[in-house]
């Protein structure tokens, strides 16, 4: 049993049996393409069937300290949960090794945003002289330009770009569409990306249209962003707990500080209830009560 096989039954296995989504479907699959991204990670090949209740340990570790938050690792995981008990439903495996994890605990605490300093910093350790340091400068002001999802940002297309009006147009959750607006510095660095360095990538067939792009001509896979984030923060000296996010709360929270309506803010981040937005009100009012009690005299 290998795992294109695998998948390949499992996706018809959600499709006809339990008539999931086609998005829905594609989340599970993204899933478990997770794990076999850890495992090349490690330079292992294992098949389905040799999974053990101890690498889904490790595999947890490991997209913990890639910056997923807990919502996500329980969402992961609730994938591989469906996947192998298709795999015990197929009699292909005979034990689930997914049985015995828990979900990780939800936190109430306000997510990490970064300042504006560390904003810079991170920009600042991004090395333009490389052809993907161009494609990583382009994508991290696109990302904190407009506070795009991950998914957002890596399913973003040319056609898509509207940078003569200083919008771009976004596939969001459910499919629905909006445009968003683009900073003049998220303009700048995708016109030099798309026509100084993007132009000589051999790209492959199908993939014409995507923005951002690997050395081998495929669009970039969220695990990929996520390390290139980590990496920069590491050698900006940033120590917190930094994911793509980051970048989206960080955009959220700043224009809320600056006087934003939240209106303006919910529609730029795509949030179906204006009540997921109102969470970075709550950060602005740390951030007030922190002015105060650095700067007031009676504090």
């Amino acid at each position: 049993m290998d795992w294109q096989s695998s998948l390949r039954g499992f996706k018809a296995y959600l499709k006809l049996e339990r008539s999931l989504s086609e998005n829905t479907i594609e989340a599970y699959l993204r899933d478990v393409d997770k794990l076999l991204q850890f495992f090349s990670s490690r330079s292992e090949e294992k098949k389905p069937e040799a999974v053990t209740t101890a690498d889904l340990k490790d595999f947890l570790v490991w997209v913990n300290q890639l910056g997923m938050i807990p919502p996500t690792q329980a969402r992961v995981l609730s994938g591989l949960k469906a996947f192998f008990k298709y795999l015990i439903l197929e009699g292909n495996i005979d034990s689930d090794p997914s049985a015995l994890l828990e979900s990780p605990k939800m936190s109430r605490k306000l997510p990490d945003t970064l300042n504006i300093q560390e904003i810079n910093s991170i920009m600042d350790a991004i090395d333009l002289s490389k052809p993907e340091g161009m494609r990583n400068k382009a994508m991290l002001e696109t990302l904190y330009g407009s506070g795009l999802r991950v998914t957002e940002l890596i399913g973003l297309n040319i056609s898509n770009l509207h940078l003569d009006i200083e919008f771009i147009k976004i596939l969001g959750k459910g499919n629905k569409e909006r445009l968003v607006p683009i900073g003049s510095e998220a303009i700048k660095y995708l016109r030099i990306y798309l026509e100084e360095v993007r132009v000589h990538i051999p790209v492959k067939p199908g993939k014409e249209d995507f923005v951002f792009l690997n050395r081998r001509g495929s669009p970039l896979s969220r695990v990929m962003v996520f390390l290139i984030i980590k990496d920069l923060a590491q050698v900006a000296g940033i120590p917190k707990n930094i994911s793509p996010h980051t970048f989206r709360h960080s955009f959220a929270t700043h224009l809320i500080e600056g006087g934003a309506d939240l209106r303006a803010v919910q529609e730029m981040l795509g949030h179906e209830s204006i009540t997921t937005t109102e969470i970075y009100t709550h950060l602005d009012r740390d951030y007030l009560r922190e002015t105060i009690v650095h700067f007031h005299p009676r504090s």
